[in-house]
Protein backbone atom coordinates (compact mmCIF):
# COMPACT_ATOMS: atom_id res chain seq x y z
CA UNK A 1 0.00 0.00 0.00
CA UNK A 2 2.81 2.35 0.89
CA UNK A 3 4.74 1.47 -2.25
CA UNK A 4 1.68 2.08 -4.44
CA UNK A 5 1.00 5.46 -2.82
CA UNK A 6 4.62 6.57 -3.26
CA UNK A 7 4.66 5.54 -6.90
CA UNK A 8 1.43 7.46 -7.50
CA UNK A 9 2.90 10.56 -5.85
CA UNK A 10 6.05 10.40 -8.01
CA UNK A 11 3.93 10.04 -11.14
CA UNK A 12 1.88 13.10 -10.24
CA UNK A 13 5.07 15.08 -9.55
CA UNK A 14 6.47 14.08 -12.92
CA UNK A 15 3.31 15.25 -14.66
CA UNK A 16 3.30 18.56 -12.74
CA UNK A 17 6.99 19.35 -13.42
CA UNK A 18 8.00 18.53 -16.98
CA UNK A 19 11.66 17.59 -17.46
CA UNK A 20 14.05 20.46 -18.16
CA UNK A 21 15.21 20.53 -21.77
CA UNK A 22 18.60 21.63 -23.01
CA UNK A 23 18.39 25.01 -24.68
CA UNK A 24 20.92 26.57 -27.05
CA UNK A 25 20.84 30.09 -28.42
CA UNK A 26 23.15 32.67 -29.91
CA UNK A 27 23.61 36.26 -28.85
CA UNK A 28 25.83 39.23 -29.54
CA UNK A 29 25.24 39.46 -33.28
CA UNK A 30 27.08 42.48 -34.74
CA UNK A 31 24.86 45.50 -35.25
CA UNK A 32 26.37 48.16 -37.53
CA UNK A 33 26.02 51.64 -36.07
CA UNK A 34 27.08 53.43 -39.24
CA UNK A 35 26.12 52.04 -42.62
CA UNK A 36 28.79 52.15 -45.28
CA UNK A 37 26.59 54.36 -47.45
CA UNK A 38 26.00 57.01 -44.80
CA UNK A 39 28.26 59.57 -46.47
CA UNK A 40 26.26 59.16 -49.68
CA UNK A 41 23.25 60.78 -47.98
CA UNK A 42 25.06 63.61 -46.25
CA UNK A 43 23.49 66.99 -46.85
CA UNK A 44 24.07 70.36 -45.27
CA UNK A 45 20.98 71.41 -43.40
CA UNK A 46 20.18 75.12 -43.61
CA UNK A 47 18.49 76.93 -40.73
CA UNK A 48 17.47 79.87 -42.90
CA UNK A 49 20.65 81.93 -42.51
CA UNK A 50 23.58 79.50 -42.74
CA UNK A 51 24.34 75.89 -43.56
CA UNK A 52 25.21 73.39 -40.87
CA UNK A 53 28.24 71.13 -41.51
CA UNK A 54 27.54 67.62 -42.87
CA UNK A 55 29.38 66.04 -39.91
CA UNK A 56 29.69 67.12 -36.31
CA UNK A 57 32.66 69.44 -35.98
CA UNK A 58 32.47 69.04 -32.23
CA UNK A 59 32.79 65.30 -32.72
CA UNK A 60 35.85 65.75 -34.94
CA UNK A 61 37.37 68.04 -32.31
CA UNK A 62 36.85 65.39 -29.62
CA UNK A 63 38.26 62.65 -31.85
CA UNK A 64 41.37 64.77 -32.50
CA UNK A 65 43.03 63.45 -29.32
CA UNK A 66 41.40 60.02 -29.30
CA UNK A 67 44.45 58.28 -30.74
CA UNK A 68 48.14 59.23 -30.43
CA UNK A 69 48.94 58.34 -34.04
CA UNK A 70 46.02 60.42 -35.33
CA UNK A 71 47.03 63.45 -33.28
CA UNK A 72 50.73 63.09 -34.02
CA UNK A 73 50.14 62.77 -37.76
CA UNK A 74 48.21 66.03 -37.92
CA UNK A 75 50.72 67.87 -35.76
CA UNK A 76 53.60 66.51 -37.82
CA UNK A 77 52.19 67.87 -41.07
CA UNK A 78 51.41 71.18 -39.39
CA UNK A 79 54.93 71.48 -37.99
CA UNK A 80 56.59 70.78 -41.34
CA UNK A 81 54.41 73.33 -43.13
CA UNK A 82 54.91 75.94 -40.41
CA UNK A 83 58.68 75.45 -40.45
CA UNK A 84 58.80 76.11 -44.20
CA UNK A 85 56.37 79.03 -44.16
CA UNK A 86 57.86 82.48 -44.60
CA UNK A 87 55.99 84.99 -42.41
CA UNK A 88 54.35 87.97 -44.08
CA UNK A 89 53.23 91.31 -42.70
CA UNK A 90 49.62 90.22 -43.19
CA UNK A 91 49.94 86.63 -41.97
CA UNK A 92 52.03 85.60 -38.96
CA UNK A 93 53.52 82.17 -38.46
CA UNK A 94 51.17 81.59 -35.52
CA UNK A 95 48.07 82.38 -37.57
CA UNK A 96 49.34 80.20 -40.40
CA UNK A 97 49.91 77.26 -38.04
CA UNK A 98 46.38 77.58 -36.67
CA UNK A 99 45.05 77.76 -40.23
CA UNK A 100 46.81 74.52 -41.20
CA UNK A 101 45.69 72.77 -38.02
CA UNK A 102 42.05 73.60 -38.76
CA UNK A 103 42.35 72.47 -42.36
CA UNK A 104 43.89 69.12 -41.48
CA UNK A 105 41.43 68.48 -38.63
CA UNK A 106 38.12 69.70 -40.06
CA UNK A 107 38.76 69.90 -43.79
CA UNK A 108 37.95 73.63 -43.60
CA UNK A 109 40.06 76.69 -42.84
CA UNK A 110 39.12 80.38 -42.68
CA UNK A 111 40.97 83.68 -42.70
CA UNK A 112 39.33 87.05 -42.10
CA UNK A 113 40.80 90.07 -43.87
CA UNK A 114 40.90 93.18 -41.71
CA UNK A 115 41.15 96.42 -43.69
CA UNK A 116 42.42 99.82 -42.65
CA UNK A 117 40.34 102.98 -43.04
CA UNK A 118 41.97 103.50 -46.41
CA UNK A 119 40.65 100.12 -47.61
CA UNK A 120 44.08 98.53 -47.70
CA UNK A 121 44.50 95.05 -46.19
CA UNK A 122 45.83 95.44 -42.67
CA UNK A 123 45.87 91.89 -41.28
CA UNK A 124 44.71 88.34 -41.93
CA UNK A 125 43.18 86.84 -38.80
CA UNK A 126 42.45 83.18 -38.29
CA UNK A 127 38.81 82.24 -37.62
CA UNK A 128 38.18 78.95 -35.81
CA UNK A 129 36.71 76.46 -38.27
CA UNK A 130 34.78 74.72 -35.50
CA UNK A 131 32.49 77.74 -35.09
CA UNK A 132 32.47 79.25 -38.60
CA UNK A 133 29.39 78.68 -40.78
CA UNK A 134 28.69 79.44 -44.41
CA UNK A 135 25.70 81.58 -45.27
CA UNK A 136 22.73 80.61 -47.38
CA UNK A 137 23.96 82.77 -50.27
CA UNK A 138 27.31 80.90 -50.23
CA UNK A 139 29.13 84.24 -49.95
CA UNK A 140 28.49 85.34 -46.38
CA UNK A 141 29.99 83.75 -43.27
CA UNK A 142 28.99 83.62 -39.61
CA UNK A 143 30.89 82.92 -36.42
CA UNK A 144 28.53 80.92 -34.20
CA UNK A 145 29.50 79.80 -30.68
CA UNK A 146 25.94 79.21 -29.51
CA UNK A 147 22.36 79.80 -30.55
CA UNK A 148 22.49 83.32 -29.07
CA UNK A 149 26.17 84.07 -29.70
CA UNK A 150 26.70 84.79 -33.38
CA UNK A 151 28.63 87.27 -35.48
CA UNK A 152 28.39 87.92 -39.20
CA UNK A 153 31.60 88.75 -41.02
CA UNK A 154 31.82 91.63 -43.42
CA UNK A 155 30.88 90.60 -46.97
CA UNK A 156 33.90 89.46 -48.97
CA UNK A 157 36.23 89.47 -45.96
CA UNK A 158 36.51 85.70 -45.40
CA UNK A 159 38.71 83.32 -47.35
CA UNK A 160 37.50 79.72 -47.17
CA UNK A 161 39.83 76.81 -47.89
CA UNK A 162 38.03 73.48 -47.99
CA UNK A 163 38.89 69.88 -48.76
CA UNK A 164 36.50 69.04 -51.63
CA UNK A 165 33.76 66.51 -50.94
CA UNK A 166 32.01 64.33 -53.51
CA UNK A 167 28.51 64.80 -52.02
CA UNK A 168 28.22 68.55 -51.39
CA UNK A 169 30.07 71.77 -52.15
CA UNK A 170 29.31 73.85 -49.07
CA UNK A 171 31.90 72.53 -46.61
CA UNK A 172 34.98 70.39 -46.84
CA UNK A 173 35.54 67.06 -45.12
CA UNK A 174 38.87 65.78 -43.77
CA UNK A 175 40.64 62.99 -45.58
CA UNK A 176 40.96 60.72 -42.55
CA UNK A 177 37.22 60.04 -42.07
CA UNK A 178 37.62 56.48 -43.37
CA UNK A 179 40.07 55.73 -40.53
CA UNK A 180 38.14 57.49 -37.77
CA UNK A 181 36.55 54.24 -36.60
CA UNK A 182 40.00 52.66 -36.35
CA UNK A 183 41.22 55.57 -34.21
CA UNK A 184 38.20 55.24 -31.91
CA UNK A 185 38.69 51.47 -31.66
CA UNK A 186 42.30 52.07 -30.65
CA UNK A 187 41.11 54.41 -27.93
CA UNK A 188 38.46 51.94 -26.76
CA UNK A 189 41.04 49.16 -26.48
CA UNK A 190 43.31 51.38 -24.39
CA UNK A 191 40.47 52.50 -22.11
CA UNK A 192 39.29 48.91 -21.64
CA UNK A 193 42.79 47.81 -20.70
CA UNK A 194 43.17 50.73 -18.33
CA UNK A 195 39.88 49.96 -16.59
CA UNK A 196 40.95 46.34 -16.37
CA UNK A 197 44.01 47.30 -14.33
CA UNK A 198 42.37 50.05 -12.30
CA UNK A 199 39.51 47.77 -11.36
CA UNK A 200 41.87 45.33 -9.67
CA UNK A 201 39.46 42.44 -10.22
CA UNK A 202 41.71 40.45 -12.51
CA UNK A 203 39.60 37.36 -12.19
CA UNK A 204 39.34 36.12 -15.73
CA UNK A 205 38.34 32.77 -14.23
CA UNK A 206 35.51 30.83 -12.56
CA UNK A 207 36.20 29.52 -9.06
CA UNK A 208 34.35 26.20 -8.91
CA UNK A 209 33.95 24.58 -5.46
CA UNK A 210 32.35 21.12 -5.34
CA UNK A 211 33.96 19.62 -2.25
CA UNK A 212 31.45 18.60 0.42
CA UNK A 213 34.10 19.15 3.10
CA UNK A 214 33.68 22.93 2.75
CA UNK A 215 31.24 24.55 5.12
CA UNK A 216 29.29 27.74 4.50
CA UNK A 217 31.69 29.59 6.78
CA UNK A 218 34.64 28.44 4.68
CA UNK A 219 32.91 29.62 1.51
CA UNK A 220 32.17 33.03 3.08
CA UNK A 221 35.81 33.34 4.19
CA UNK A 222 36.99 32.57 0.64
CA UNK A 223 34.55 35.10 -0.82
CA UNK A 224 35.78 37.79 1.58
CA UNK A 225 39.43 37.06 0.75
CA UNK A 226 38.72 37.41 -2.97
CA UNK A 227 36.91 40.71 -2.43
CA UNK A 228 39.82 42.12 -0.46
CA UNK A 229 42.22 41.28 -3.29
CA UNK A 230 40.64 43.98 -5.52
CA UNK A 231 41.82 47.57 -5.94
CA UNK A 232 45.15 48.79 -4.59
CA UNK A 233 47.44 45.97 -3.65
CA UNK A 234 45.93 43.43 -6.01
CA UNK A 235 47.69 40.38 -7.44
CA UNK A 236 47.99 38.98 -3.90
CA UNK A 237 48.50 35.31 -3.19
CA UNK A 238 45.59 33.47 -1.60
CA UNK A 239 46.17 30.71 0.95
CA UNK A 240 43.36 28.22 1.52
CA UNK A 241 43.56 25.21 3.84
CA UNK A 242 40.93 22.51 3.46
CA UNK A 243 41.50 19.47 5.69
CA UNK A 244 40.03 16.33 4.21
CA UNK A 245 39.32 18.05 0.92
CA UNK A 246 39.49 16.33 -2.45
CA UNK A 247 42.07 17.03 -5.14
CA UNK A 248 39.53 18.48 -7.56
CA UNK A 249 37.26 19.95 -4.89
CA UNK A 250 38.33 23.48 -5.85
CA UNK A 251 38.95 24.31 -9.51
CA UNK A 252 39.94 27.51 -11.32
CA UNK A 253 38.58 27.69 -14.86
CA UNK A 254 40.28 30.50 -16.90
CA UNK A 255 38.17 32.55 -19.28
CA UNK A 256 40.32 33.30 -22.35
CA UNK A 257 42.71 35.58 -20.48
CA UNK A 258 45.67 34.89 -22.76
CA UNK A 259 43.56 35.39 -25.88
CA UNK A 260 42.41 38.76 -24.55
CA UNK A 261 46.00 39.94 -24.15
CA UNK A 262 46.91 38.90 -27.68
CA UNK A 263 43.77 40.53 -29.07
CA UNK A 264 44.66 43.82 -27.39
CA UNK A 265 48.06 43.92 -29.09
CA UNK A 266 46.53 42.99 -32.44
CA UNK A 267 43.89 45.73 -32.19
CA UNK A 268 46.51 48.34 -31.29
CA UNK A 269 48.70 47.33 -34.21
CA UNK A 270 45.99 47.06 -36.86
CA UNK A 271 44.28 50.32 -35.93
CA UNK A 272 47.64 52.11 -35.87
CA UNK A 273 48.36 50.95 -39.42
CA UNK A 274 44.91 52.10 -40.58
CA UNK A 275 45.41 55.58 -39.12
CA UNK A 276 48.89 55.95 -40.63
CA UNK A 277 47.56 54.77 -44.00
CA UNK A 278 44.82 57.41 -43.90
CA UNK A 279 47.34 60.16 -43.13
CA UNK A 280 49.92 58.66 -45.51
CA UNK A 281 52.84 59.21 -43.14
CA UNK A 282 55.78 56.76 -43.00
CA UNK A 283 55.96 55.23 -39.51
CA UNK A 284 59.64 56.10 -39.01
CA UNK A 285 58.82 59.81 -39.24
CA UNK A 286 56.52 59.50 -36.22
CA UNK A 287 59.10 57.78 -34.05
CA UNK A 288 57.37 54.38 -34.12
CA UNK A 289 59.68 51.58 -33.03
CA UNK A 290 59.81 48.80 -35.67
CA UNK A 291 58.81 45.33 -34.54
CA UNK A 292 61.06 43.57 -37.05
CA UNK A 293 64.85 43.40 -37.18
CA UNK A 294 65.07 45.10 -40.58
CA UNK A 295 63.36 48.31 -39.47
CA UNK A 296 61.43 50.69 -41.72
CA UNK A 297 64.23 51.66 -44.07
CA UNK A 298 66.07 54.92 -44.70
CA UNK A 299 64.31 57.72 -42.82
CA UNK A 300 65.80 60.44 -45.03
CA UNK A 301 64.51 58.87 -48.23
CA UNK A 302 61.12 58.38 -46.62
CA UNK A 303 61.09 62.04 -45.57
CA UNK A 304 61.97 63.22 -49.08
CA UNK A 305 59.17 61.13 -50.65
CA UNK A 306 56.72 62.28 -48.00
CA UNK A 307 57.48 65.95 -48.66
CA UNK A 308 57.13 65.48 -52.40
CA UNK A 309 53.85 63.54 -52.25
CA UNK A 310 52.13 65.15 -49.24
CA UNK A 311 53.65 68.47 -48.19
CA UNK A 312 54.03 69.94 -51.68
CA UNK A 313 50.33 69.41 -52.60
CA UNK A 314 49.31 70.98 -49.28
CA UNK A 315 51.54 73.97 -50.02
CA UNK A 316 49.88 74.41 -53.38
CA UNK A 317 46.42 74.40 -51.82
CA UNK A 318 47.42 76.94 -49.18
CA UNK A 319 49.02 79.13 -51.84
CA UNK A 320 45.57 79.66 -53.39
CA UNK A 321 45.21 82.45 -50.80
CA UNK A 322 47.52 84.52 -53.01
CA UNK A 323 45.03 84.40 -55.88
CA UNK A 324 42.15 85.47 -53.63
CA UNK A 325 44.12 88.31 -52.04
CA UNK A 326 46.05 89.39 -55.13
CA UNK A 327 49.32 89.42 -53.22
CA UNK A 328 52.07 86.88 -52.53
CA UNK A 329 51.35 86.23 -48.89
CA UNK A 330 51.93 82.47 -48.68
CA UNK A 331 55.47 81.50 -49.60
CA UNK A 332 57.57 78.54 -48.49
CA UNK A 333 61.26 77.93 -48.13
CA UNK A 334 62.72 74.82 -49.79
CA UNK A 335 62.71 71.67 -47.72
CA UNK A 336 66.06 71.23 -45.93
CA UNK A 337 66.62 67.64 -47.07
CA UNK A 338 66.00 68.55 -50.71
CA UNK A 339 68.35 71.54 -50.52
CA UNK A 340 71.14 69.51 -48.94
CA UNK A 341 70.79 66.72 -51.47
CA UNK A 342 70.97 69.19 -54.36
CA UNK A 343 74.15 70.68 -52.92
CA UNK A 344 75.74 67.26 -52.48
CA UNK A 345 75.68 67.38 -48.69
CA UNK A 346 74.23 64.92 -46.24
CA UNK A 347 70.46 65.55 -46.04
CA UNK A 348 69.03 66.44 -42.67
CA UNK A 349 65.59 66.67 -41.18
CA UNK A 350 64.18 70.16 -40.54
Amino acid sequence: MTTTTQASTNAQASEASPPTRVQAFTFGDPEPVLQREILDYIECWMNGRWYEPPVSLDGLAKAFRANPHHTSSIYFKRNVLASLFQPHRLLSREAFGALVLDYLTFGNAYLEKRNALSGRALQLRHALAKYTRRGADMESYFFVRGWRDEHQFEPGSVWHLREPDINQEVYGLPEYLSALQAALLNESATLFRRRYYNNGSHAGFILYVSDNAQSQGDIDAMRQALRESKGVGNFRNLFYYAPGGKTDGIKIIPISEVAAKDEFLNIKGVTRDDVLAAHRIPPQLLGIVPSNAGGFGDVEKAAAVFVRNEITPLQNRLASLNEWLGEEVVQFAPYAAETAAAAGREPAMP
